[in-house]
Protein backbone atom coordinates (compact mmCIF):
# COMPACT_ATOMS: atom_id res chain seq x y z
CA UNK A 1 0.00 0.00 0.00
CA UNK A 2 1.47 3.04 -0.77
CA UNK A 3 0.47 6.17 1.19
CA UNK A 4 -0.26 9.37 0.72
CA UNK A 5 0.82 11.00 3.48
CA UNK A 6 3.96 11.41 5.87
CA UNK A 7 5.17 9.31 8.95
CA UNK A 8 7.47 11.37 10.94
CA UNK A 9 10.68 9.91 11.99
CA UNK A 10 12.49 11.21 15.22
CA UNK A 11 15.67 9.99 14.96
CA UNK A 12 17.18 11.88 18.44
CA UNK A 13 13.72 12.11 20.04
CA UNK A 14 13.42 15.79 19.39
CA UNK A 15 10.03 15.82 19.01
CA UNK A 16 8.95 13.55 21.50
CA UNK A 17 11.11 15.69 23.96
CA UNK A 18 9.08 18.78 23.24
CA UNK A 19 5.81 16.92 23.66
CA UNK A 20 7.10 15.66 27.00
CA UNK A 21 7.51 12.31 26.03
CA UNK A 22 11.11 11.61 25.84
CA UNK A 23 12.80 9.48 28.92
CA UNK A 24 16.53 8.89 29.71
CA UNK A 25 17.36 5.84 31.26
CA UNK A 26 18.45 5.97 34.81
CA UNK A 27 22.64 5.05 34.89
CA UNK A 28 21.75 1.80 36.94
CA UNK A 29 19.29 0.72 34.04
CA UNK A 30 21.80 1.83 31.68
CA UNK A 31 24.76 -0.50 33.14
CA UNK A 32 22.56 -3.97 33.36
CA UNK A 33 21.50 -2.92 29.98
CA UNK A 34 25.39 -3.07 29.06
CA UNK A 35 25.91 -6.10 30.93
CA UNK A 36 23.76 -7.68 28.78
CA UNK A 37 25.56 -6.30 26.26
CA UNK A 38 22.84 -4.03 24.74
CA UNK A 39 24.12 -1.14 23.31
CA UNK A 40 21.13 1.49 22.99
CA UNK A 41 23.46 4.57 21.59
CA UNK A 42 24.77 2.28 19.02
CA UNK A 43 21.27 1.02 17.99
CA UNK A 44 19.70 4.39 17.88
CA UNK A 45 22.74 6.27 15.76
CA UNK A 46 23.25 8.68 18.79
CA UNK A 47 24.81 8.91 22.21
CA UNK A 48 22.23 10.09 24.40
CA UNK A 49 20.55 6.84 26.05
CA UNK A 50 17.14 8.11 25.51
CA UNK A 51 13.69 6.52 24.22
CA UNK A 52 10.48 7.96 23.39
CA UNK A 53 7.46 7.06 24.77
CA UNK A 54 5.10 4.67 22.24
CA UNK A 55 2.68 7.57 20.66
CA UNK A 56 1.13 7.71 17.87
CA UNK A 57 -0.90 10.74 16.58
CA UNK A 58 -2.84 11.55 13.88
CA UNK A 59 -2.44 14.81 12.33
CA UNK A 60 -5.21 15.72 9.63
CA UNK A 61 -4.61 18.11 6.48
CA UNK A 62 -6.39 20.91 8.64
CA UNK A 63 -3.17 20.62 10.92
CA UNK A 64 -5.42 19.43 13.78
CA UNK A 65 -4.58 16.37 15.91
CA UNK A 66 -7.56 13.80 15.45
CA UNK A 67 -6.28 11.02 17.43
CA UNK A 68 -3.74 10.84 20.19
CA UNK A 69 -2.44 7.74 21.90
CA UNK A 70 0.69 7.53 24.33
CA UNK A 71 1.01 4.38 26.98
CA UNK A 72 4.13 4.56 29.24
CA UNK A 73 3.69 0.27 28.90
CA UNK A 74 5.10 0.10 25.40
CA UNK A 75 2.98 -3.39 25.09
CA UNK A 76 -0.23 -2.06 25.05
CA UNK A 77 -0.79 0.07 21.41
CA UNK A 78 -3.46 0.74 19.40
CA UNK A 79 -4.72 -1.97 16.45
CA UNK A 80 -3.56 -0.64 13.31
CA UNK A 81 -7.07 -1.31 12.01
CA UNK A 82 -8.25 1.40 14.57
CA UNK A 83 -5.46 3.57 13.01
CA UNK A 84 -6.22 3.21 9.60
CA UNK A 85 -9.55 3.32 10.28
CA UNK A 86 -8.88 6.80 11.70
CA UNK A 87 -6.77 7.64 8.51
CA UNK A 88 -9.11 6.61 5.79
CA UNK A 89 -11.83 8.89 7.18
CA UNK A 90 -10.10 11.85 6.74
CA UNK A 91 -8.99 11.02 3.56
CA UNK A 92 -12.50 11.12 2.28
Amino acid sequence: MKLRFEILQDRNNDIAAAYGLKWSFPADLKALYQQFGINLAEANGEASWTLALPARYIIGPDRKVHYLRTDPDYTRRPEPSETLEIVENLLL
